[in-house]
């Protein structure tokens, strides 16, 4: 709760209605993607004390995936990124893994996520939008 609370407070963070803080660093120029789109990222997920529990940087190479499989933080933050932008998601665990965690353990139950997530690309569309009617 306090990671996403502090997240929350920073200049230019904006909460999502499940609770997602989005913080753009770096603004793109393309689209935003929809829950319908495939994706091409770099990201790194962190747990609250630091501890990264996945990379596709450490790895050396980009991930595609498709919104809708992927958790609904993702789905809900990602949707308000344009192609081209870097921006961190803090997670709130309902959004993220829930109280059964991830896989493998690396992520505990009850977890709160922060993601750094480059949005490269937009493979596919299932027709972009120009961003959320407030």
């Amino acid at each position: 709760a306090k990671l996403l609370a502090a997240a929350a407070a920073e200049e230019g963070a904006e909460t999502t209605p499940g609770g997602v803080v989005v913080k753009v660093l770096e603004e793109g120029e393309g689209l935003y993607p929809t829950a319908a789109s495939t994706v091409e990222v770099h990201y790194e997920g962190k747990l609250a004390d630091g501890t990264v529990f996945d990379s596709s940087y450490s790895r050396g190479e980009t991930t595609k995936f498709p919104l809708n499989g992927v958790i609904a933080g993702w789905q809900e933050g990602l949707t308000l990124m344009k192609e081209g932008s870097t921006a961190m998601l803090t997670i709130p665990s309902e959004m993220g893994y829930g109280e059964q965690g991830a896989p493998q353990g690396r992520i505990p139950g009850g977890a709160t996520l922060a993601f750094k997530i480059e949005l490269i690309k937009i493979i596919s569309s299932g027709s972009e939008t120009r961003g959320l009617v407030a």
